[in-house]
């Protein structure tokens, strides 16, 4: 199992696998192809669906366009074989001859691959032996150990110093997105809500504050992510609000410190690393419980860890935090991140912090496992026809607003 900083990325929203992935794919064509004379991107399959939304044209073209002129081709209709997420680049010489082409697959949270297994240019590097949640709940339970240990068993100790960069980053998401008020870019005009919500959430008595707070905080990164600016993936640009709703409230207004931030960090990437070995991350792939549903699952763990569960209990947090989101579509209106993107996130935050206190308050045994979980989550998202699967073409963004 590689690292969990492929869960981790930080980069420009709205969407990881239809912005920072070809963004990314796009830099790598071209320093490939630094003398062009201009370039053609076939979009197939989701990202040409919904690529207009997600401002895949943007995220490409500003990349090439600095080399040579860029012509933009979209595929809805057609899906490769590999993954829903498919590009192919395209570079002419100047005689209009065609010197290169690369297809290449926008595979979820960022990550790219070629297709190509053993051969792939973008094969990770595994980092870790054990490859599912089962095998790492052993490991803990007979070493005495908790799940952040085993992440700094594989990865080293240096990985404190990237996980505080990620805390940073997800910090100061926060807080502009509760300072930031107006609209979201896009026909759809929403107005922000994290603003209000933070403000409004002083006048409930305490005993409600904690769930306004972790709304406010959810819907700060989201609306950031859906404005094109900067934020961490946990697992993806799409879901990126739980994680820090629920981290930003347990250290901002708890007093909860940062090593033991950190270390939730830790525990939440491992349990997004298993799903993403063992299914998938990409919405476009399995549809929103992947995203938002591996989301809540690793905010519960994260949750559950730092009020002092024990890595049965974290297991069975998470556990709920993605079977309670099986089947969720991802029905993107407009092909935008924010309907129903946006309040998704602030709900998986608040159901993750539920998932924890149920976890907690129980002796960690129960019958169904995270790891079947994630296997159900996986052959779900097969049987889940394409309409729902972020291409916006059935569910809510089918309706009429």
């Amino acid at each position: 199992m590689e690292s969990i900083k492929g869960i981790f990325r930080i980069g420009r929203g709205p969407s990881s696998s239809h912005t920072m992935g070809p963004e990314k794919a796009a830099k790598i064509f071209a320093s490939r192809h630094p003398h062009a004379h201009h370039f053609q991107v076939i979009l197939y399959g989701s990202l040409a669906a919904t690529g207009k939304g997600h401002m895949t044209d943007v995220a490409i073209t500003e990349v090439l366009q600095r080399i040579a002129p860029t012509s933009i081709i979209w595929k809805p209709k057609v899906f490769l074989p590999f993954h829903p997420n498919a590009m192919k680049f395209i570079s002419f010489s100047d005689h209009d001859q065609q010197s290169d082409e690369w297809t290449v697959y926008s595979i979820g949270g960022g990550a790219l691959s070629e297709g190509k297994g053993d051969d792939d240019f973008f094969k990770p590097k595994q980092v870790y032996e054990m490859n599912t949640l089962s095998q790492i709940l052993d490991w803990c339970e007979k070493n005495g150990r908790d799940y952040w240990e085993y992440v700094e068993l594989c990865e080293g100790k240096q990985i404190w110093d990237f996980l505080d960069e990620v805390w940073m980053t997800m910090q100061a998401s926060v807080r502009r997105g509760i300072n930031h008020e107006g609209r979201l870019p896009g026909p759809l005009n929403l107005r922000r809500k994290a603003p209000s919500y933070f403000v409004k959430t002083s006048r409930y008595k305490p005993e409600l504050q904690g769930k306004g707070l972790i709304f406010s905080y959810a819907l700060a990164v989201s609306e950031e992510n859906a404005s094109g600016n900067t934020i961490v993936t946990a697992p993806t640009c799409g879901a990126s609000g739980v994680l820090p709703g629920i981290l930003y409230y347990l250290n901002h207004d708890l007093g909860y410190n940062e090593t033991k931030i950190l270390h939730a960090l830790a525990t939440a990437g491992i349990f997004g690393n298993v799903v993403k070995q063992n299914a998938s991350i990409s919405g476009a792939e399995v549809g929103c419980q992947g995203e938002v549903g591996v989301a809540c699952a690793m905010a519960a763990a994260a949750g559950c860890q730092l009020y002092g569960g024990t890595p049965s209990q974290i297991e069975y947090a998470a556990e709920m935090g993605l079977e309670h989101h099986l089947g969720m579509t991802c029905d993107p209106v407009c092909g935008l991140v924010q309907i129903p993107c946006i309040e998704r996130n602030a709900f998986a935050a608040s159901r993750a912090m539920d998932a924890q206190v149920y976890a907690n308050l129980s002796d960690g045994r129960h019958v169904v496992s995270f790891d079947r979980v994630v296997r159900v989550m996986q052959q779900t998202g097969h049987d889940l026809p394409s309409l729902y699967k972020e291409t916006s073409m059935g569910g809510l963004a089918k309706s009429d607003l």
